[in-house]
Order: C-alpha cells, then structure tokens, then sequence
C-alpha cells in the first residue's frame, strides 16, 4: 500500500537554504528564513546552519547555478547534515537533482509545513484534510523515491503483487495508481464529515446565536485569548502552530447576548495554497462569522508584515471584507516607548490587551458587544402561564434578564434576536431598549 514517506522523523541535523533574485528582496528573504528555523525547530529537527544566497537568474535544474549547488552541497557535508531543507518551493525534479547532489534527504518549505500540521492534527476532519494535502504533495514526487519504483512486475503470475498489475506495468504505476485512489477516497470521507458539520451548524443557526472568529498570525496568541474570554482551558503554547483544530466556546456578553467564539489556525507567510484549499472549511468558521477578532503579536518586529499577510489568507478564504476588531495582544512586553508610539499610529483603532495578563478585556468584550449592537433587543413580554412553551423559547433561545408573575400572566424581560423577537411579538408588552 502507497504511504507518504516520513522524513522529518528519520532526520536529526539540517542546513537551511534561502534563495532571493533581488537585493531589495533580502531583508524579506532573511526574515522568511528565520521563521523557517522556527517551523523545523517545531518538528524537533536541530539545525546546524544557515545560508541565504542570492541568484540573479532562476536556473531549472536547482534553481541557482550548479556551482553555488554544489557548495550548499559540500557546506551540508562539513557539517554532517542528514538533511538539506530549502525556504523556497521545489519542483519534484528539482527536488530528486538536489538528493542525487548531496546523497541526503531535501524538503522545502512546503512539506515541513505540511509535516507539522500532520503531527498536530486532531479531529477526524482535520487528519483527513492533512492527508489530502500530503498525498497530493507527494503525488508528482513518487518518482525515484524508493528504489524498487522502476521494477516491471510480470503480468498475472505468483509473484507478490502480480494479480494486481497489468502486463509489463512498472511498480511506479501500481503506486500513483494506488494513491490516487487514496485520493479520492480520502475526498469522499472529507465530505461526509463536511455535511455533518453542515448539519451540526444548522442546529446552531436555529437558535440564531452570534459568532466570531479569532484570526491572525500564529502564535499571536489565540488560544489564550479564547481560554481568558471563556475560561477554558484550550491548549496554548509558544509555538507555531499550536492550534489546527477549530474550537468553539459560548461566552455571554454583558448586556446578556450569547457569543460563540472560534479559535483558528494560525497563518504564516508563504503557506502553501494546497493548505488553504484543504482547510478551508476548518477556516470556514471565518468567512461564516458576524466579525472577527484579528489578534496582532505586538512584541513582534514583524507585526505589520503579518497583519498583511492574515489580510491576504482572509481575503483568499473570501472573508477579506468581514468586520473585524483589531487586536495587539503582547503589549505587557512592550511598555511605554516608541515602539506603542509606532504601533498606535500604524493601528490606530486597534484594541490593546494582553491575554496573558487579562488587561483590556473589558474594552474587547464592549467593543464586541458594539458589533452586535444591530443583532439583539431588550424586550418585555407579557406570557400568559397557558403557554409555558413561549416562556421556554425565551429561557433556551434569548438571555432572560427577570421574571415577575402578575394574575395569569407572566412578565418576562429578556434580550432576544431580532428573529425570536417576531416570533414572539403577540406578547410585546413594551419595547425596553
């Protein structure tokens, strides 16, 4: 049976390689570098070294010349590498003539991502989503992977997989064959945990309760600020990509409505478009949301870059025109300097708080409420006790805020959606705000 090949785990020393075209390009390219130390530290991969190498013409065969090749080659082996792992995207061919080259593993930006994702999936969906996008990955790379791939099996004879095969059909065949049938049965199995969580948000709809995406960065902090809304306890920690399966919490707002708050995975610069397409419906929490909490790692020097890059991920996902509140989180870190002077005057409706700390919640939890102001209304009804199933309604779908008796009658004041409200405006006493 055709697997995806585990790499990441067989490796323990790797030289990282960047390549940039341009000298105005440098400064991004360094920065992209570092984040990728980041992403293979996260696989618990050591690295040994790192090159950032500028290329004034792309080249076909290792995208720079086989000379500069072949002393990231020769620098691998100084350093006793296992692995060579490069921060640009590699074509399979490039990537077969850089193993033929250095004789050791190379992945590029791409798979380590999708390595890391692969550990740190949890929920049925998003395994599955995984798998998806390392299988389509590895579809186009099965050449020359393993040594028997180039093996003509015999036609329908006793051997090992003879009844399987057709007449002189090369092993290589029998496997993308086989891992395009993995990929089709992994897209049916997506789709029917797809419609359940269809089914599972229409349940959630019918009760007309307002929601938000936390978005941002990852390790902008996220999590943390979902677990100090709530006080759940989601997992967090100081790493990328922490969180990949989406949590919902319901929180109550101070006026009495109920919010549902998802957390999301984290966006990264340059993350591979297969990712987004497979996530997308784990991401969909987003683009269905009423607004979203975008939270901004303020400690971060490259603040603004990230916030460009959630912009472009949201916009991708077709949430790019959501409202959203600006957060920077972290600021504890900061103090009062130039560096908040900076960041008031690049974000200046943005909410300031450090959900480490709790400070600026209360400003956030209002400035939500703001967001909803259109959605919910302080109503008094008048119920008579004969019907019990309208006080009900009022108690499971609306916030009741007091209960007084009067004759037959029971006086109700609640915040309700605008749909609960007509569903109950016979029994309007009076409109309370």
């Amino acid at each position: 049976m055709f697997e995806v090949r585990e790499k990441p785990d067989q490796v323990e020393r790797a030289l990282l390689v960047g390549f940039y075209f341009k000298s105005d390009e440098e400064a991004e390219a360094r920065a992209l570098l570092l984040e990728l130390e980041e992403l293979v530290d996260t696989l618990g991969i050591g690295v040994v070294g790192m090159e950032l190498i500028r290329v004034r013409a792309q080249h076909k065969a290792f995208i720079c010349g086989t000379g500069k090749s072949d002393e990231v080659v020769e620098l691998a082996r100084e350093k006793n590498c296992d692995c060579l792992i490069v921060d640009n995207g590699l074509s399979p061919s490039q990537q077969r003539n850089w193993e033929g080259k250095a004789g050791i593993t190379v992945i590029d930006r791409e798979e380590v991502i999708l390595d890391i994702f692969a550990k740190r999936a949890s929920t049925k969906e998003a395994q599955l989503q995984v798998q998806l996008a390392r299988m389509e990955y590895a579809l186009p790379r099965m050449a020359k992977m393993w040594g028997h791939l180039d093996r003509e099996g015999g036609g329908g004879g006793g051997g090992g997989g003879g009844a399987s095969r057709g007449m002189g059909e090369q092993q290589i065949e029998i496997d993308r064959r086989l891992a395009r049938n993995k990929i089709t049965q992994i897209k049916k199995d997506l789709e029917i945990v797809r419609r359940q969580r269809a089914t599972r948000r229409k349940d959630r709809d019918r009760y007309d309760v307002a929601s938000s995406a936390i978005v941002g960065y990852t390790n902008a902090g996220k999590s943390t600020l979902l677990n100090k809304l709530s006080g759940s306890e989601v997992y967090e920690a100081d790493q990328l990509f922490a969180t990949l399966d989406p949590t919902t919490r319901r929180i109550e707002l101070p006026g009495g409505q109920p919010l549902l708050l998802t957390d999301t995975v984290g966006f990264v610069r340059n993350l591979p478009h297969r990712l987004v397409e497979a996530f997308k419906s784990t991401l969909e929490e987003a683009v269905l949301a009423d607004f979203l909490i975008h939270v901004l790692d303020a400690s971060d020097p490259a603040v603004e870059v990230f916030y460009r890059t959630t912009l472009g991920v949201l916009e991708e996902l077709g949430a790019g025109d959501k409202p959203a509140l600006t957060v920077l989180n972290k600021v504890d870190r900061l103090g009062v300097g130039a560096e908040l002077t900076r960041l008031r005057e690049s974000f200046p409706d943005a909410i300031e708080i450090s959900a480490r700390t709790g400070f600026g919640m209360e400003e956030l939890i209002k400035a939500a409420e703001g967001q909803l102001a259109d959605r919910v209304r302080r109503r008094i009804y008048r119920v008579p006790q004969s019907r019990g199933d309208m006080v009900n309604l009022l108690h499971n779908e609306g916030k009741v805020i007091n209960t007084d008796f009067e004759g037959n009658d029971v006086i109700v004041t609640a915040v309700v959606s605008p749909t609960l409200d007509g569903r109950l405006k016979e029994f309007l006493e009076e409109k309370a705000g």
